[in-house]
């Protein structure tokens, strides 16, 4: 039997826990999900959560999907382990319209940008999916995400081109291996027009 990843805690990094959403989160959620510069640039679209009610019914959606998704597949709250404040979310899911590429992301709320929280998240994130025989992840990002995109190349990860085939809206893409979690690895590809951040 395999094991759902709603049921799985992603090893603790020196700063953060990733762990399981629950419906107590909602408060704490609401604090990431509730704020436009956040949800404007998630792919598929989603719109700014209006409320605690609208949290708590979006964060019971996700926990039911993640009961249903295979390990490493999920989605987690990023608990900040000095004060176990929830910065953030945390996600793997299978992208469409095959489910055979694996999108890795993250969001935080604006108060906690720039501290480098992304960058730990996603590779804790990444290094358990790479433990559970995933080869690669992917992580799309709109075009004009700027802030995203810097992000994704200091996670290590390589630009491999735009497309449309992941929700139908253009999208860069970039891709995550094993080695790329190497320090010493080289720096990725830059998307076209961008110059070294």
């Amino acid at each position: 039997m395999s094991t759902s990843a709603s049921t799985t805690t992603v090893p603790a990094t020196e700063r953060l826990t990733l762990r399981p959403w629950t419906v107590d989160d909602a408060a704490a959620a609401l604090d990431v999900y509730g704020h436009a510069e956040v949800t404007r640039w998630l792919s598929p679209d989603m719109d700014q959560v209006p409320d605690t009610a609208a949290m708590r019914l979006l964060l019971q959606q996700w926990i039911a999907e993640s009961a249903r998704l295979p390990a490493p597949a999920g989605r987690w709250a990023i608990q900040r382990n000095t004060d176990g404040r929830v910065i953030g979310g945390a996600l793997l899911l299978p992208l469409p319209p095959g489910n055979e590429d694996l999108e890795i992301g993250w969001q935080l709320r604006p108060d906690a940008w720039g501290s480098g929280y992304a960058t730990e998240a996603t590779h804790a994130l990444a290094a358990w999916a790479f433990s559970q025989d995933v080869n690669e992840v992917f992580a799309v990002v709109r075009p004009g995400n700027v802030r995203a995109s810097a992000t994704v190349l200091n996670n290590g990860m390589q630009w491999v081109g735009e497309t449309t085939k992941y929700f139908g809206v253009e999208l860069q893409v970039f891709r995550l291996r094993v080695a790329d979690l190497d320090p010493a690895a080289p720096a990725g590809l830059r998307p076209p027009g961008r110059s070294g951040d």
